[in-house]
């Protein structure tokens, strides 16, 4: 049987980073627990260019004001404990696909992306804080952290 195998959203990886955020608790605990079940933790190059963004953004914007020295020691952490989902052609014709079939606008792009990805490399789940965002592609299951320790 094939491990089973979960993206984790760019929200959850930037709290798992910084454990002063409200949700860091939960995604941890979370994480914890998909990790005793043999789970196989994923994420790729719309994650770490999010994460990258958040990070070094000021404050003031809504990021943690890194500096892309801290960034890049908190992203190689990332690499180093998970695994890298590859983008190709074939990520982007199911974007493609994904953005025009489900009508997505604006900044929902960006989790259209994160679900081509999984499509593309058949990853069933994802792990977020913002389960609602996916909630237009029935291709994929968004699960929030915190049902995970119900």
């Amino acid at each position: 049987m094939r491990q089973a195998r979960w993206l984790i959203d760019t929200n959850v990886l930037l709290r798992l980073m910084n454990k002063h955020l409200a949700e860091h608790r939960v995604c941890a605990a979370a994480m914890e627990r998909l990790r005793h079940a043999d789970v196989l933790f994923l994420f790729c190059l719309q994650n770490a260019a999010e994460f990258w963004n958040v990070s070094t953004r000021p404050v003031d914007r809504n990021g943690f004001a890194l500096t892309p020295d801290e960034t890049a020691l908190n992203l190689e952490h990332i690499a180093e404990t998970m695994t890298f989902l590859a983008d190709d052609g074939r990520v982007f014709a199911e974007w493609r696909r994904l953005v025009a079939v489900h009508q997505v606008r604006g900044v929902q792009v960006h989790d259209a992306r994160l679900v081509a990805s999984m499509i593309v490399h058949e990853v069933p789940q994802i792990l977020t804080l913002n389960v609602a965002d996916f909630s237009r592609f029935p291709e994929v299951q968004a699960v929030h952290p915190a049902t995970l320790l119900q």
